[in-house]
């Protein structure tokens, strides 16, 4: 039987570029050599896409160190011409200085996307691959653009009655033009609060905001790193993680729980990937059983409403007496590093890291079958 050809996205040009090159690794690593030929590809800071024969040993060096991706490689493109064909176009730099010449094409069955963040989980990516007709891993465009966006989705679940925390929006213009409004915001939303760009992930951003003192400090740090900010009303006590996988009938793993050192004062990006002490994991969270099915069950009806596909990770909050339980945000490409707890959640399920993998492929295969069965023309109906 013919191996599968999977090519492996990492890097990207986010903010969440460094730990894209640790999960990309681990994934890399669990994909049996025996069924699949990984193509690893990785996108430097700068957007080029590069064929990396050397990413295994690369990769090793550059993110034990929280690196970034150098330049080198064959550069590679994904071009939608002449028609839908599933390759990956080799590339050479011309004479033309940055234009490329194209050289051949290497097919490519499934595109596993290891890209955290702006540009590679926020729709845009998937949309490059919708129209090359490419098969791959995780939410479709729609899926992927609602849950980067932290203030769309939100508005999603709530009308649909899933709890969520009370929230607001301020984009950079509304802040210059009209400061009290932030100050407005917060206060009706009672300190502390806690302010992050809206379309980001790994804490990248997000400050806890105990007072007005240190709120124009923490939204002009959430603006550095996308147009708009939320800010959010607290539910502090507990932080607790549910894995979902599937497409339209997903399943939900059992429920984590984060439990954040005391010396840092939430899950910041420093206590998940800088501080080695910074948090600990605790698989399954010491809950009730009904709470525990109550939280699955969110869950799973979290990402079927975000119409999500393959995989996605929902953050939950809740308070210490479990007397209010919200819907943090969905994570649709969900870490894969050495403490991530996407695979963590499915291995205590008995779902080692190796078929996981397999699983999301299947599960992309699947969805890229689904979509070509479509119809995307008009074909009126003959009369009898």
């Amino acid at each position: 039987m013919a191996k599968l050809r999977v090519a492996v996205l990492f890097g990207g040009r986010s903010g969440e570029h460094e730990i894209s090159l640790r999960s990309a690794l681990t994934v890399m690593g669990a994909l049996d050599p025996q069924r699949y030929e990984v193509v690893p590809i990785g996108i430097d800071r700068d957007g080029r896409w590069y064929l990396r024969s050397d990413a295994a040993k690369s990769l090793s060096e550059i993110a034990a160190k929280l690196g970034e991706l150098d330049r080198g490689g064959s550069p590679v493109a994904i071009l939608p011409y002449p028609e839908p064909t599933g390759k990956i176009w080799v590339c050479r730099q011309s004479t033309l200085g940055d234009m490329l010449e194209i050289l051949h094409g290497e097919r490519v069955d499934v595109v596993f996307p290891v890209l955290h963040g702006t540009y590679g989980e926020d729709g845009t990516v998937q949309g490059l691959l919708e129209l090359a007709g490419f098969a791959y891993v995780g939410s479709g465009v729609f899926g992927s653009a609602v849950g980067m966006n932290k203030a769309a989705q939100k508005r999603i679940l709530r009308d649909a009655g899933i709890p969520v925390t009370e929230f607001a929006t301020i984009d950079a213009l509304e802040l210059r033009d009209n400061p009290e409004r932030a100050f407005e915001i917060a206060e009706h939303l009672n300190y502390p609060v806690y302010v992050k760009p809206n379309a980001l992930g790994s804490s990248i951003g997000v400050s806890r905001v105990a007072n007005k003192e240190e709120l124009m400090p923490a939204l002009r740090e959430a603006l550095r790193y996308d147009c708009r900010a939320l800010i959010e009303a607290s539910c502090e006590g507990r932080e607790l993680e549910c894995a979902v996988l599937g497409n339209e009938r997903p399943e939900a793993s059992t429920v984590g729980e984060i439990i954040v050192s005391a010396h840092h004062s939430f899950y910041s990006y420093e206590s998940k990937y800088v501080d080695p002490n910074g948090a600990q994991i605790a698989i399954p969270a010491d809950l009730p059983e009904q709470v525990i099915e109550h939280i699955r069950q969110l869950a799973k009806a979290t990402f079927q409403l975000l119409e999500l596909r393959g995989m996605a990770r929902v953050d939950l909050l809740a308070r210490r007496d479990l007397s209010k339980i919200v819907v943090n945000e969905v994570n649709t490409i969900p870490g894969f590093t050495a403490i991530s707890m996407y695979p963590k959640l499915w291995e205590a399920c008995g779902l080692p890291l190796p078929r996981l993998v397999d699983r999301l492929i299947e599960l992309a295969v699947e969805e890229h079958d689904r979509r070509k069965s479509l119809s995307f023309t008009y074909q009126p109906k003959r009369s009898a």
